[in-house]
Order: structure tokens, then sequence, then C-alpha cells
């Protein structure tokens, strides 16, 4: 009998110590991590080691495209770039609310008290991903109203992009009386050709590329193309 209650002693310790393990690791997981943030996209970064997705924001993908005017571009890029130009070499502590499917740590993050998941998107960066959080739609409805960032064009929210959803293919924006191709050669002349001419119709702009088109000669001029000798 004295042999079972101590066994049932060891096993109670054991017990207690397990509950104090999963307390201390719960304890460090909700401590804040703080230090110089590696950007990785516009909605998460690394902090010494530490992979950390932005709370309740949602910002365009690395690979995503949006567009603004007649142009394409790369508005992922655009956002990675505006967080890392915004944080620059300072010190960033994010307080941890959560994991991801992914593991990394879900977190609200600050720089010099500035919370930069909220600055993401009242610059148009990032949406509120009110799929987990109320938190930033004010923001949002400011940079919408002001057309800042991905706002001053179309764009697909980034939950959508990453289910396959794209912009409807833009065919060459050839519309109304904006038929001239402003082309830039491989060695990067830049020639433009009206309707008409020898090349015309061979001639395929690609927006991505910097070309564009034009509604009038002397707007072609003036962003500095010169008409095509044939």
């Amino acid at each position: 009998m004295p042999k079972r209650r101590s066994v049932d002693h060891l096993l109670a310790l054991l017990a207690l110590c397990a509950v104090a393990q999963y307390a201390l690791i719960g304890e460090a997981a909700a401590a804040d991590i703080v230090g110089r943030a590696s950007v990785k996209d516009g909605d998460s970064l690394e902090i010494h080691g530490t992979r950390i997705r932005l709370y309740g924001i949602d910002a365009p993908e690395g690979g995503q495209s949006c567009v603004r005017g007649r142009e394409k571009y790369r508005c992922g890029k655009h956002a990675a770039l505006a967080l890392a130009d915004k944080i620059g070499r300072g010190t960033v502590s994010c307080k941890p609310k959560d994991r991801d499917r992914y593991g990394r740590v879900v977190a609200v993050c600050r720089l010099r008290g500035e919370d930069l998941n909220a600055w993401m998107v009242s610059q148009g960066w990032a949406l509120a991903y009110r799929r987990h959080s109320r938190a930033y739609i004010r923001q949002e409805r400011q940079a919408s109203a002001s057309k800042l960032g991905i706002w001053q064009g179309k764009f697909i929210a980034p939950w959508d992009w990453r289910r396959g959803k794209r912009l409807a293919a833009a065919k060459e924006q050839n519309r109304g009386r904006c038929q001239i191709k402003g082309n830039i050669s491989r060695s990067g002349n830049r020639v433009y050709h009206v309707p008409g001419g020898a090349d015309y119709e061979r001639t395929r702009i690609n927006t991505s590329k910097g070309e564009r088109w034009f509604c009038s000669e002397a707007e072609a001029r003036a962003a500095g193309w010169r008409r095509s000798r044939r």
C-alpha cells in the first residue's frame, strides 16, 4: 500500500510539472517580440527568426498586380516596400494574439508606439481582414475615401486573389480615340505607332513593361516617345 501511495504521489508531481511547463510556454508565447524587423511582404515580417503575421489586416500578395489608371503595377511589391520604408532600421515591438496555420505568430506590431497594422490599412496598402477582426475598418474607409494605395485603381481583395480570382484580362486598352501605340524596343527606344502605319497592326502593347496607349501624337511626344519612321 505505501508503494502504491508513492506511485500516486509521483504521478501527481509529474502532472503538476507538466501543467507548470505548459503555463511557462504559454507565458513565453504571449511575451512581446522586440527587435529589428525584416519585412517579408505587406502583412508579415520576421524578428530574431520569429515569423510574424500582422493581426487583423490583409495586404496584396507578393505576386499580385493591381491596375492604376491605364497601367498595371505590382501592388504586392508596393505594399511590402511601404512597410519596409516605414520601419526602416527602427525597433519593432509585437504583441502576440494567436498563431496561424502556418505556425506564424499573429500579432499587433508597433513602431515607436504607432500601430503598424493600422498604418498599413490607413495608407491603402492593406485591407481590414474582417474574417478575423473588425479592428481596422475605420482606417480602411478613410483610405478608400482618400483613394490611397490600392484604392487609387482596381484590385482584387487578397483573400479572393489567393483563391484564384483575377482582374479581367486587360485587352490592349485600345478604347475610344486613344489608339496610338507607345512601344519600347529591346534597346530601350520609345517609338509610337499611329493607325495605318506599317508596324501598327503587329505591334503589341505590354503596360507592365512601361508601354502605353496615347490619345494624341502631342501626348506621345510630350511623354518622350518619337513617331515611327515607317
